[in-house]
């Protein structure tokens, strides 16, 4: 009897002592830091050097190496019949385990779609198509800015863009596109980041306009054209000059197979 009153005293004091323990505080996310960002032409994944094949699982292995946050890929095929009536941007999505996908037509093509993709490892909202202007007369083949809302750990939301300008030898719709561009982020009140093929290099009239509403990651850009002995610049990322951003690296990868474009990435921190 003695014994059961001696564990029964003992277990009131356990009790009594959790009690008064101070409470233990449940884990809350975190805010990012910084930003891993790529942008990559990916040719609807065909590598030049094999035409007509589609090689997903290359695309999917050289965003997979550089581990990035934010994804802006150009020349998607969705459902089109020279891909295999398959949706690039969501099996991409599927492969690599992100979170996030946005996929937005620029054209009709092959019987699906063809145009600007966002991979995110974060949660995306407010996902929008922004049409860019072509001057009438042309041929211009029409583009577009895809932009989504990022829902960061801790509460922090970014805006993140992708896009592919003009790709006439001529500037007039190029320069149209990127004053649109700028247009567009003027009126933006989150932090946004931009990347994709501007097909213009770092001297020319259109990266100058570009660079009015935009810091560069880059300022002696490495090439990203061809993948093979690369001879000029096209593929940039970029940050509007109002967001609380400073660039803490940027680099061209060295992936020769899966696109006629090299990869860019580019880390961002926040201040």
């Amino acid at each position: 009897m003695k014994t059961i009153f001696k564990q029964l005293g003992v277990l009131s004091s356990m009790m009594v002592l959790l009690s008064c323990s101070p409470k233990v505080q449940q884990a809350t996310p975190s805010n990012v830091s910084s930003l891993k960002v790529m942008s990559y032409n990916i040719h609807h994944a065909n590598p030049p050097s094999e035409p007509g094949k589609i090689d997903l699982d290359a695309i999917a292995k050289a965003i997979k190496d550089q581990n990035p946050d934010l994804v802006a890929l150009q020349e998607v095929d969705v459902n089109t019949a020279r891909s295999g009536k398959i949706n690039q941007a969501s099996m991409l999505a599927l492969k690599l385990g992100f979170k996030g996908f946005f996929f937005a037509k620029a054209i009709d093509h092959e019987g699906g779609d063809y145009g600007v993709a966002i991979l995110s490892k974060y949660p995306i909202s407010n996902n929008q198509i922004h049409r860019l202007p072509t001057q009438e007369g042309t041929k211009g083949e029409p583009r577009v800015l895809a932009t989504a809302e990022v829902n960061l750990p801790g509460g922090r939301k970014i805006r993140f863009g992708s896009t592919h300008l003009d790709a006439q030898k001529n500037d007039t719709n190029r320069l149209l596109q990127v004053a649109e561009i700028n247009k567009i982020t003027a009126k933006e009140t989150l932090p946004f980041i931009i990347a994709g093929d501007l097909n213009a290099t770092p001297e020319s009239p259109v990266i100058k306009i570009f660079d009015e509403q935009f810091t560069r990651t880059c300022s002696d850009c490495a090439f990203t054209i061809p993948q093979i002995n690369p001879t000029k610049t096209i593929d940039f990322i970029g940050f509007s000059k109002a967001s609380n951003l400073e660039v803490v690296s940027h680099q061209v990868i060295p992936e020769h197979y899966a696109s006629d474009h090299l990869p860019v990435v580019s880390v961002l921190k926040f201040k």
